[in-house]
């Protein structure tokens, strides 16, 4: 078993023991049924409203990417955007997240360390988009860049390439502002490829996988990164190379 299984082993157990102690709690002949009620209806309510906060995140940062994103398709001939998709995580993926991480289990607390419960994972074309839309996008006022991964200058062990930002958006609401962080994912065609085939591998054979497949993805991340080189070249031959994207090319200044 290597680390990941006995780390998603451990969170499983840690779960169900909650759980248990929760039950114990239930039919304990000292619970107090009204107060036990009243605290899970305040919890119930604390991770509906999280969510909810969270989502309209992803609702504020998108609706700066369509408008990227329509902006150049109605004045340009080109649009560095290809396809945009969103991701909030269930209360279930939360909790065991926030246990992965350790540390008090309040929401508030989840809240502080769990920084990756909203996703916006946008597929570009060219290598070249992805830096050109995360320097856009993080120049926008209202966005604030928290922390910068670039797996495509170095890739993770198993060929994984892709930018992660973490940025924080203003959602304003009735009585007050929420500063929400949204994660970010901006990859190309050929990276989002390897990625969902090799996370589809991983989920059927519980991340164990067997060599020879291993083998084939390792060459299939290397096959990608050299499509993805091939196709930088001819990219001036349907735009124009932006400047801010011509500056990330050799080696991007990270926000």
């Amino acid at each position: 078993m290597d680390d990941d299984d006995s780390l998603a082993t451990d969170t499983s157990q840690r779960l169900s023991t909650l759980v248990r102690q929760r039950q114990q709690q239930l039919v304990g002949p000292d619970a107090d049924p009204e107060l036990l009620a009243a605290q899970m209806r305040q919890v119930h309510r604390e991770l509906t409203t999280l969510r909810m906060h969270y989502q309209f995140g992803i609702d504020e940062v998108q609706t700066k990417v369509n408008i990227l994103r329509q902006e150049f398709e109605l004045i340009h001939d080109y649009s560095p955007i290809e396809h945009v998709r969103t991701r909030l995580k269930s209360t279930e993926s939360m909790i065991a997240k926030a246990l992965r991480t350790g540390g008090e289990m309040s929401v508030p607390a989840i809240r502080e360390r769990v920084m990756d419960l909203a996703g916006i994972r946008i597929t570009c074309s060219f290598v070249s988009d992805v830096y050109w839309i995360a320097d856009m996008l993080s120049r926008q006022h209202d966005l604030e860049v928290l922390t910068v991964k670039d797996y495509i200058a170095a890739p993770k062990p198993n060929g994984y390439r892709s930018l992660h930002l973490i940025v924080q958006v203003p959602v304003y609401l009735s009585e007050h502002t929420e500063l929400v962080p949204v994660e970010l994912q901006l990859r190309t065609i050929a990276m989002d490829f390897w990625a969902s085939t090799e996370h589809k591998l991983s989920y059927k054979y519980e991340k164990n996988l067997p060599p020879q497949l291993r083998e084939e993805l390792d060459d299939a991340a290397r096959v990608a990164a050299d499509l993805d080189a091939r196709m930088e070249r001819m990219r001036d031959e349907i735009r124009p190379m932006h400047p801010a994207a011509r500056d990330e090319e050799q080696g991007p200044e990270r926000p």
